[in-house]
């Protein structure tokens, strides 16, 4: 092993090829993946939110869906790319399967030891042939098993796939029913009302808005239920309320008479000694 005498060209920065990375020693790949440039020089103006839209929402129902089914999936936007010796390149959304989800500031393939696994670009305006022709051409070289073009202002899709491990030219991948497959993701790709939405099955991956209106939807559900369950114990106190005081007023009208027929009873008993003092016999009246 030997330690990093590499020196890369700032107008076009890349990462050792292959051969000189496997001659470094760690300290030295660590040197030189700290020093490559993790800032992307803009290529045009800015694409406003026909662009970034589509990529934050993408991104989004993507990293929700795999954290739902506990997958280990990296997903990362205009994060810088390096491939062994090869131009940096900066894709609008990438997918690399089983991996660590931790933070990069750039993905070097040979530290990481994968390349990607899925791209997608997003054009807006600008030069579309680079992501049109361009792109289809170096993602199939470079290995990338799928790589998808997405135009939002002329709601059109293009999905490509490498047939087979070790090809180097993609072959279209023809929708059904509106939708692309990306088997990769073991998704579907398609444009709603909204624009660019990926599916599973018939089910549509909710966004974050959307996510935001369901969670929203269960806490008020489960405010109203509380509130109708406060309400109903209310209900129940005050009925319990008004039988315990039922109970007490009953009661007391039973000691009352109660008390009368004790009365009654002494006045009787007071009577008939009376009588028998008069020499009459009580039972005889009867």
């Amino acid at each position: 092993m030997v330690a990093s005498s590499y020196v890369f060209d700032p107008a076009d920065p890349r990462a050792p090829s292959q051969e000189v990375w496997d001659a470094l020693t760690d300290e030295a790949r660590r040197e030189i993946v700290a020093n490559l440039p993790s800032e992307i020089p803009r290529a045009g103006p800015p694409e406003g939110d026909p662009h970034s839209w589509p990529k934050a929402r993408a991104r989004e129902a993507l990293g929700q869906w795999f954290r739902s089914k506990g997958r280990s999936v990296y997903l990362g936007s205009e994060l810088p790319v390096y491939y062994p010796d090869e131009p940096m390149f900066a894709p609008d959304l990438i997918a690399v399967l089983d991996v660590e989800t931790h933070h990069r500031m750039a993905w070097v393939v040979s530290d990481e030891g994968k390349g990607l696994d899925f791209v997608l670009e997003i054009h807006v305006s600008g030069d579309r042939h680079k992501d049109a022709v361009v792109n289809v051409e170096r993602l199939a070289r470079l290995g990338v098993p799928e790589y998808f073009f997405y135009e939002p202002l002329r709601r059109r899709i293009a999905g490509h796939r490498l047939p087979r491990s070790g090809a180097t030219s993609y072959e279209p991948i023809i929708p059904q029913g509106g939708r692309w497959s990306s088997l990769v993701l073991d998704l579907d790709l398609a444009i709603d009302q909204d624009g660019l939405r990926f599916f599973a099955g018939p089910a549509p991956l909710p966004d974050a808005r959307e996510l935001i209106e369901q969670l929203s939807a269960m806490v008020d559900g489960a405010v109203e239920r509380a509130e109708g369950e406060a309400a109903r114990a209310q209900e129940e106190a005050a009925r319990a309320h008004e039988e315990a005081a039922r109970a007490q007023e009953e009661a007391a009208r039973a000691q009352e008479e109660a008390a009368r027929a004790q009365e009654e009873a002494a006045r009787a008993d007071r009577l008939a000694a009376k009588l028998r003092e008069l020499g009459v016999d009580p039972e005889s009246l009867e």
